[in-house]
């Protein structure tokens, strides 16, 4: 049996269309804008199972009717003795796309090919390196000065739903958190925290806390546990040792988190170590030997990066020899690249837009390729409560933490909602939706279409007659059978495009539409039928291929696989 049965069909297609092109002289730009692709929209099945734009692109490039191209085409295709042996009928359409179906023992190879390869990875057909392809995807990255928000949830299931569709495919993926516990606001939460505790100490002096300190009740609590367990015995400890307790707390809280939330980062990367090192220092100096800054008057060393595009200079380091944040920029980026990503991924939100230039123009300083470096920037989420919006403001410490969202709606609710929408849309996250037990709610529709081939599973495992299901079993499919094998077929293409242009939210719609087409197969499909044992034995083939598929993309979205609801 053909391993591949329809994607060899594909290959094999593009093949004929490639020779036909380079016989025509047609230049390898022009093929590539070919796209010859699976008819798997159900309004468009009827009208076959393939399809390829050849003929216009074709025709536009010679100057000649793409219909003629197209006639030209059909009859080199039917020349052909190997594609004949897949194909059944084809189709010329106006202005020239041409549409190919495929004869009935292509889809039932491709079925039973899909059933043996339930445990395998049927999908990962990225064509790797012979050096495995490094990514590095940095996201979340919150301040260790608080618990994570609302806002962080978008990133993370963007970030970690990545990571998972590289692995599956086939790519090394490490997901790191870059813990920003340097600088200024670590200097303010230490202090935020002495003065919270010594408002617990000495309840009746009047210790006001600065505008610009950390209002949450987070600090609040911390500083009743060090009452609770120092009294009153660290009254002249410095700012730097709040802040050190005030850190650790806030990141073992952030972690916690996150692992509630289903994210385990493989590296946990401290801006300390760059100050602590000489690192930021040898960037800098690589940058300034390249001749790209230059210093002021004043001593303010910058960095020229308008001429890599930067909407402005950056400052490096300050006149009272203070180093900023783009200077540990440059020495983040050189270690990442030093540990051997070939690719990466940061993931932010939408006001680090400034962001993209900069971090691509200090690419270009340091010698590196700036097309290593792709940045995601996500829009803002907003909470909506009993049909209201919750209004939040960070400075006066009210703030929906994540933690309360995935305890609220679990999860599995929070990490679908979170990516059910593209990255640069407003997102509002809907309580009383994520909530609710009905089809309305896409994973509890998404959830109860696997755990109805599971009950299914297991009512027809107690018949001795439907027991030791294989893939001989399946026969000759159905329409809406064809149908369900042309979308579960897409799943390739489709993590392909994941892994080029990080539209991970494409998978939460495919993975409703499986669910769409499992739900309608069941309705108007009689499964288990003790009359008919060979069509039961087919179809509960059939539907151990759309689990296995419903399966598959729930792992990736990191959600769970229920056995009951």
């Amino acid at each position: 049996m053909n391993t591949k049965p329809i994607f060899s069909v594909l290959a094999q297609l593009t093949q004929i269309i490639s020779e036909f092109a380079h016989n025509h002289a047609i230049p390898t730009a022009t093929i590539e804008l070919v796209n010859t692709t699976l008819l798997s929209d159900h309004q468009k099945h009827e009208l076959g199972d393939i399809t390829t734009n050849a003929a216009m692109v074709f025709g536009k490039y010679l100057k000649v009717n793409p219909a003629t191209i197209g006639q030209e085409l059909l009859d080199v295709i039917a020349a052909n003795a190997d594609a004949q042996e897949y194909i059944s009928t084809t189709m010329l359409i106006k202005p020239g796309f041409i549409n190919i179906t495929l004869k009935e023992h292509i889809f039932l190879e491709q079925a039973r090919y899909f059933f043996a390869a339930q445990s395998t990875q049927p999908f990962a057909i990225v064509e790797i390196e012979q050096k495995p392809y490094a990514y590095n995807i940095e996201f979340v990255s919150a301040n260790p000065t608080g618990p994570l928000h609302l806002g962080h949830g978008r990133g993370g299931i963007i970030g970690n739903t990545l990571a998972h569709i590289l692995r599956y495919c086939g790519y090394q993926a490490t997901q790191e958190f870059y813990i920003n516990d340097a600088g200024n606001q670590i200097n303010k939460l230490g202090q935020s925290l002495k003065i919270r505790y010594l408002q617990k100490v000495h309840p009746t002096d009047i210790l006001p806390m600065p505008e610009d300190g950390y209002q949450g009740e987070y600090l609040v609590t911390i500083a009743e546990q060090l009452v609770q367990e120092y009294t009153d015995t660290l009254v002249d400890k410095d700012d730097s040792y709040f802040a050190q307790i005030a850190k650790d707390q806030m990141l073992t809280y952030q972690q916690e988190t996150l692992r509630n939330y289903g994210i385990e980062f493989d590296v946990w990367f401290s801006e300390k170590t760059l100050h602590a090192s000489n690192a930021i220092q040898q960037a800098i100096a690589l940058v300034v030997k390249a001749g790209h800054t230059y210093t002021t008057e004043d001593g303010t060393l910058w960095f020229a990066s308008t001429k890599f595009g930067d909407d402005k200079d950056r400052v490096l380091r300050k006149s009272n020899g203070e180093l900023t944040y783009v200077a540990a920029d440059f020495a983040y980026l050189q270690n990442k690249k030093n540990r051997g990503f070939n690719k990466l991924i940061m993931i932010l939100g939408q006001d680090h837009h400034g962001y993209v230039n900069r971090m691509k123009a200090a690419m270009q300083a340091l010698g590196y390729n700036p097309d290593d470096l792709d940045i995601i920037l996500y829009q803002l989420v907003t909470l909506k409560e009993c049909g209201e919006q919750v209004r939040m403001s960070k400075r006066a410490g009210k703030i929906v933490e994540l933690a309360d969202v995935v305890e609220a709606v679990t999860a599995d609710v929070a990490r679908f909602f979170y990516l059910n929408k593209k990255a640069d849309a407003h997102l509002e996250f809907d309580i009383a939706l994520a909530l609710s037990q009905s089809e309305e709610n896409p994973v509890f529709y998404i959830q109860y279409a696997y755990v109805r081939i599971e009950s299914i599973l297991k009512k027809a495992a107690q018949l001795s007659q439907l027991t030791t299901i294989n893939s001989e079993d399946l026969q000759t499919l159905s329409s809406d059978e064809r149908l369900i094998i042309k979308k579960i077929l897409e799943l390739h293409t489709l993590l392909w495009s994941i892994t080029h242009n990080y539209q991970t939210h494409l998978l939460s719609y495919y993975t409703a539409e499986i669910a769409r087409l499992l739900h309608s197969y069941y309705t108007n499909h009689k499964v288990i039928d003790t009359e008919n044992i060979a069509t039961s034995r087919h179809r509960i083939a059939f539907l151990m291929i759309i689990q296995a598929t419903c399966g598959l993309c729930l792992d990736l979205l990191g959600i769970s696989k229920k056995t009951s609801m």
